[in-house]
C-alpha cells in the first residue's frame, strides 16, 4: 500500500483550481484500516512500550504522515482503537430488574474482555498509566466513562423501582462486577464457565442490596 498522494490537476483544471489548505486531503479510509490492522500486529508483536509511529507506518505500507493526519501520538491511535471495543454509546440494560440489569452488563464487558484487541492492549496500557498521569487519565476517559455511565443508568433504574435505597454508589457496583471478570479474563487468562455470569450477577445483587430493608 502506498501513502495518500495528493491528486495532481489536470491541464483543463489547472488554472481555475484552487490550492486546498494544508490537511484539507480527504482521508481514504483503506488507509486508516491498513494502520489500524498495523497497530494490532505491532501491539502483539512489541506491545505498548515498544510500539513506535515508524513501526506502524512501515508494517502498514504508509509513510508516517498518514499516521499523524489521523493520530497525534501513538497514545491516541491505541485509545482510538481500545474505544471501539469499550462500552461507550451503549444503551443501558433495560431488563426491569436490578439482576437483569447487572447480568446484561456483565454480558458485555465479558464480550469486551474477550476481543483479542481489548485483552492484549489494555493490560499494557495499564502498566503505562501508573507511570505516566497523562497517559492515565487518557486511559480514564477511554475506558472507564462509558462503563460507569451504565453503572449509573443501572442504579438510577433500581432506586427508582424500589431495589435499592438512593445513594449507592455507581463506582462501588462497577467495582463489584467489573473487578471479578477482569481479574479472570485479563490477569489470570482463564476462560468464563458457564452459568459464571449468573453467579456473579447474583453475588453482586447480593452486595449492593445488603442492609438494604
Amino acid at each position: 500500500m502506498t501513502p495518500e498522494p495528493a491528486a495532481a490537476p489536470t491541464a483543463a483544471t489547472a488554472p481555475a483550481a484552487r490550492r486546498a489548505p494544508a490537511g484539507a486531503a480527504v482521508l481514504r479510509e483503506d488507509v486508516t484500516e491498513a494502520i489500524r490492522a498495523a497497530v494490532v500486529e505491532e501491539l502483539a508483536t512489541v506491545g505498548f512500550a515498544r510500539m513506535s509511529i515508524e513501526g506502524i507506518a512501515r508494517r502498514a505500507g504508509v509513510g508516517k504522515t498518514a499516521v499523524y493526519r489521523r493520530w497525534k501520538s501513538k497514545l491516541h491511535l491505541v485509545l482510538d482503537l481500545v474505544g471501539a471495543f469499550a462500552v461507550d454509546g451503549l444503551p443501558v440494560p433495560s431488563t426491569g430488574s436490578l439482576y437483569g440489569d447487572v447480568r446484561a452488563l456483565l454480558e458485555v464487558m465479558s464480550h469486551v474482555l474477550r476481543h483479542p484487541v481489548a485483552s492484549a492492549v489494555i493490560p499494557d496500557l495499564l502498566v503505562e498509566a501508573a507511570r505516566n498521569p497523562e497517559i492515565a487519565d487518557a486511559v480514564r476517559g477511554a475506558l472507564l466513562e462509558g462503563q460507569r455511565r451504565m453503572a449509573e443508568g443501572i442504579i438510577s433504574e433500581a432506586v427508582a423501582r424500589g431495589e435499592l435505597p438512593v445513594g449507592v454508589d455507581a463506582g462501588r457496583a462497577l467495582d463489584l462486577a467489573i473487578g471479578p471478570l477482569y481479574w479472570r479474563q485479563v490477569v489470570v487468562r482463564d476462560s468464563v464457565p458457564g452459568g459464571y455470569l449468573d453467579d456473579l450477577a447474583r453475588s453482586v445483587v447480593a452486595g449492593l442490596t445488603a442492609g438494604t430493608p
